[in-house]
């Protein structure tokens, strides 16, 4: 019975983390023009260069990686990553078609992107700290953290980092540069969040 509350718990919390996400990524990024790293960033690229839709190289994408992630990571994690995959759709969703706010930050675009770093970095932070994540990148840089023995936020950082050099062949060099920001500022939270206190766990259990 223990078992079943904490495993609710941690289900709840990922949702949440899933719901600060979509609301950061529609009502900062979207609605400022911050543009995007990751697998949704090689989608658009992919969009640019070769006129293929977003959405079948997404799929093309995620599938080989929750494969590898059923293998590697089990069931529980490929059901927590299903669920927040989710939920993230269907809050982002919510929030493009029925949100009143606005958060209109073209003149502060600094202030965007630090304040993008910051939500969309705890977002994904409490998603991944509670055994899930919300995309196939999202499980690539899970595998990449525990192979290179990089923070999980380091190699969020250069994958985007990657992704969004490739971008400037069609993106503004401005919101190129502010995105950048952000994602810098992202990887530090993702970081945080992820291992805060487990070094101090590691150490007593040694």
């Amino acid at each position: 019975m223990r078992a079943k509350q904490k495993q609710s718990k941690q289900l709840l919390v990922m949702i949440l983390g899933t719901f600060l996400l979509a609301f950061s990524y529609y009502h900062i990024n979207f609605q400022n023009n911050l543009t995007e790293g990751g697998f949704m960033g090689l989608a658009l690229l992919g969009k640019f260069a070769f006129n293929i839709s977003p959405t079948l190289t997404m799929v093309a994408l995620d599938i080989p990686i929750f494969i590898l992630a059923l293998f590697l990571k089990g069931r529980k994690f490929l059901m927590n990553t299903m669920i927040a995959a989710t939920a993230f759709t269907v809050f982002y969703e919510i929030c493009d078609r029925f949100s009143p706010l606005v958060f209109d930050m073209h003149q502060y675009m600094p202030i965007a992107a630090i304040l993008s770093g910051i939500t969309t970095g705890f977002g994904a932070g409490i998603v991944l700290r509670y055994g899930g994540a919300t995309g196939g990148d999202d499980i690539l840089t899970l595998f990449l953290s525990k192979f290179t023995g990089l923070s999980v936020g380091t190699v969020f950082l250069i994958i985007d980092l990657v992704v969004l050099g490739l971008s400037l062949l069609y993106l503004p060099l401005m919101a190129t540069l502010y995105t950048v920001l952000a994602v810098s500022i992202s990887a530090r939270i993702i970081t945080w969040v992820v291992e805060y206190g487990r070094r101090d766990r590691e150490s007593v259990t040694a």
